[in-house]
């Protein structure tokens, strides 16, 4: 069971062992981590769950599609290691992965 860690933008931290195959999102909506409001759910169609994945795993998480980078363009303080949660998947290649919720959201 990988580990997740979600620093909500007031520094709080959120340290969770998730199951491989959800999403950054839905751990976070299940956690109810301030800031992440995933408005759609996880159908990509939104910009409301955007958070910063911290430079130490920006490789290795890797880029977005050209879907997500689309809605991207709607996030607040858009920055190179931006992602969708919804569109990060947990694997065990993920485990103690880091990530930051801006201030707001779109």
């Amino acid at each position: 069971m990988p580990k997740l860690t979600i620093v909500a933008f007031d520094g709080t931290k959120f340290d969770l062992d998730v199951a491989s195959g959800s999403t950054v999102m839905e751990n976070a909506v299940k956690n109810s981590v301030p800031g992440v409001e995933a408005e759609c759910g996880g159908a990509c169609a939104c910009a409301t769950c955007h958070v910063y994945v911290d430079d130490a795993w920006s490789e290795k998480v890797g880029t977005p599609d050209v879907m997500e980078e689309d809605m991207l363009d709607f996030a607040y303080e858009q920055k190179p290691t931006s992602r969708l949660s919804c569109q990060v998947k947990m694997t065990d290649d993920l485990d103690g992965l880091v990530v930051h919720v801006p201030e707001r959201q779109a």
